[in-house]
């Protein structure tokens, strides 16, 4: 649950700042039946997705490396934020709850599936780094047990990052309008807000991007010395995933770091504020799609995972029982990795030939 949310209706009760007393910010609020419906479109297509990922890694590829694993526990973190979707089109079509159950139970999934999705991406991205850099792959079980490890300490640290936010939501009614705000403590908003935003920032910023964007440079230095055929195709993917994390994530980021010099009174005009806010709304917006987008960026382009998809699905549409790919070809994918780290992987040993 971000800052346009929640934030723009607090009460002088609970947290006090000029600005937000002295600055209007309707013109600043996107149109409320385009956010509904842009919410309701990703949940559609996020929900689909990433249900069809965790069927076809658990029931037909199994989770037997680590990558495999970073893209089970990606999608179960996009789908955590999938899921709360419906809630928010509904609270901002004007249906409000009673209660402060729901209320914070939407804070709270937002927050864990905002810190887990970013730090399962980045925990990828280290993942193929040390496959494709280092040839740690021959490791195999070994890393299976360390990714377990990993992905463990990233969903405890997503859930402790979350739970203020979860405990501070309530439904507050003010001059006959209901929202779901954070009620802060008296006396120590201002310093809860910080902490909320330094924690997105450092996660979603500080240590993610440049995580990513090392690990990624050293790929591309790999996979250049390569002959392999497929060697534009992998330069061009690895371009993509850090450039879809750079336009989803990075905005919205940039626009908390900008809040946060709101609340030490470095930008205080009104015009900055609202623009601020306008921009916080549409950057968040951006920011939620990438959990639909996940799927086909980290899953779908992996030739393996679309062979077993199309031949599960082949066997319950008759109209895609057509499908049929020669022998030889079935074979050579038979050969090929479940998905983009592991077929790197080859293009590693080939360069190293």
């Amino acid at each position: 649950m971000n800052e346009s949310y929640t934030d723009r209706m607090e009460t002088t009760a609970y947290y006090y700042d000029e600005n937000e007393s002295t600055c209007t910010n309707e013109n600043s609020r996107l149109n409320l039946n385009l956010k509904a419906a842009i919410f309701y479109i990703v949940f559609v297509i996020g929900l689909l997705g990433n249900i069809t990922v965790l069927w076809v890694l658990l029931k037909k590829m199994h989770v037997k490396n680590m990558t495999n694993l970073c893209l089970l526990n990606l999608a179960l973190s996009d789908l955590l934020m999938v899921l709360s979707l419906p809630s928010w089109a509904l609270y901002a079509q004007g249906h409000y709850f009673k209660g402060n159950a729901l209320c914070k139970a939407m804070a709270g999934t937002y927050q864990v599936g905002f810190y887990s999705g970013i730090l399962f991406v980045t925990l990828m991205s280290v993942d193929r780094y040390l496959v494709i850099v280092h040839a740690v792959a021959v490791l195999g079980a070994k890393m299976l047990r360390y990714g377990i490890v990993a992905s463990l300490i990233a969903w405890m640290v997503s859930i402790c990052a979350a739970l203020p936010e979860a405990i501070f939501a309530a439904m507050v009614e003010e001059d006959n309008i209901t929202s779901c705000q954070r009620i802060y403590p008296a006396g120590s908003s201002k310093k809860w807000k910080l902490f909320r935003n330094f924690s997105e920032n450092t996660v979603g910023l500080f240590i993610s991007l440049p995580i990513i964007a090392y690990c990624y440079f050293m790929v591309l230095m790999v996979v250049k010395k390569t002959k392999n055929s497929k060697k534009d195709r992998a330069i061009k993917l690895i371009l993509g995933i850090v450039i879809m994390f750079v336009l989803f994530w990075v905005p919205y980021n940039v626009v908390v770091f900008l809040k946060t010099l709101q609340e030490f009174d470095i930008i205080t005009s009104c015009e900055a504020h609202g623009n601020i806010n306008t921009a916080m709304e549409w950057t968040e917006m951006i920011a939620l799609t990438h959990c639909s987008v996940n799927p086909v960026i980290y899953a779908f382009v992996g030739e393996k995972f679309r062979k077993c998809l199309l031949s599960a699905f082949s066997r319950h549409l008759k109209c895609l029982k057509t499908y049929q790919a020669p022998s030889t070809q079935s074979k050579v994918s038979e050969n090929e990795t479940s998905n983009t780290a592991l077929f790197f992987t080859s293009l590693t040993k080939s360069a190293q030939v």
